[in-house]
C-alpha cells in the first residue's frame, strides 16, 4: 500500500506573483519498500560488519567491497523511489534518476502494468514510488463485487416486503450498497492516487507558474559508489 507522508526535503518556493510563504511538498512512496529495504541494509550491514571484524586474509576487504556495491544499489530501489507533487509540478525520485516535470509539460498519467507519467515530448518515465499491485486491484474488485450482490439482494427485499429476519438482514445489504454508491468502487492505494495526480494536473496544466522545462538529473551519488564498489569487487576477485 503506498500512501502520502510529509516530504523532509528542502520546501520549495512558489514562483514570484504567486505566493511569497513556503509551502510543503505531497509525498508518496511505497510502505513496503521502505520496510523491506531496511531489513535488507540491516542484513547486509550485519553481515559486513561480521565479516570486516572477524574475517581474516582478504574478507574484510571483500565484505567492504560487496557493501560498497550493494548498500547503494539496495537504498535507490527501496528506500530512495518517492513522488513529489506540488502546484506547480511533479519531482520524481526513481533509482538512478530525478526528473522535473511542470504540470504544463505533462501530457498524461498512465496506469497498466507500471504506473507512468508521460511529457508533452511523449517520453514515458515509470513512477517506482507507486508499484501496481495487482493483488490489491482483485481484493477491491471482490469488495466491490461483495457490495454489489448485498445492493442486489436488499433491492430484492424491498420489492418483495420479506421476512421481519429478512427486513433485518435486508438493512444490513441496504447499507452495504448504500456505501458503494456513497465512495464509488474501491480502488487500490496506488490507483487512488494516480486519480489524485490526475486531478491535480487537469487542474493546474493551464496555469502560469505550472510552464517550464523537463529536467532529467543523475543519481551521480547512487552510481559512484555502486560502480566503485564493482570495479573494487572484481580487482579483487582477479587477483585471486
Amino acid at each position: 500500500m503506498t500512501t502520502p507522508d510529509p516530504s523532509r526535503e528542502p520546501e520549495p518556493t512558489k514562483p514570484a506573483g504567486t505566493a511569497t510563504t513556503p509551502y510543503k511538498d505531497r509525498v508518496y512512496r511505497s510502505p513496503a519498500g521502505v520496510v523491506g529495504g531496511a531489513l535488507v541494509l540491516a542484513i547486509v550491514a550485519w553481515l559486513g560488519i561480521d565479516a570486516v571484524v572477524v574475517g581474516e586474509g582478504r574478507t574484510p576487504w571483500l565484505a567492504l567491497a560487496t557493501m560498497l556495491f550493494l548498500v547503494p544499489l539496495v537504498f535507490a530501489y527501496t528506500l530512495r523511489p518517492a513522488v513529489f507533487v506540488n502546484d506547480d509540478g511533479l519531482r520524481v525520485r526513481n533509482p538512478l534518476r530525478l526528473i522535473v516535470l511542470p504540470w504544463g509539460q505533462v501530457a498524461s498519467l498512465r496506469s497498466g502494468f507500471s504506473n507512468e507519467v508521460v511529457d508533452d515530448s511523449g517520453t514515458k518515465y515509470q513512477l517506482w514510488a507507486l508499484p501496481v499491485s495487482v493483488r490489491a486491484r482483485s481484493k477491491a474488485a471482490r469488495q466491490d463485487a461483495r457490495a454489489a450482490r448485498a445492493a442486489a439482494r436488499a433491492d430484492a427485499r424491498a420489492g418483495q416486503g420479506g421476512s421481519l429476519r429478512g427486513g433485518a438482514v435486508g438493512a444490513a445489504d441496504l447499507g452495504a450498497g448504500a456505501a458503494l454508491a456513497a465512495d464509488g468502487p474501491r480502488r487500490a492505494e496506488t490507483d487512488r492516487a494516480m486519480d489524485e495526480l490526475r486531478e491535480l494536473h487537469e487542474r493546474r496544466q493551464g496555469e502560469p507558474g505550472t510552464q517550464g522545462e523537463v529536467t532529467v538529473r543523475w543519481a551521480y551519488e547512487i552510481i559512484v559508489p555502486a560502480v566503485a564498489g564493482a570495479v573494487l569487487l572484481g580487482v579483487l576477485w582477479g587477483l585471486g
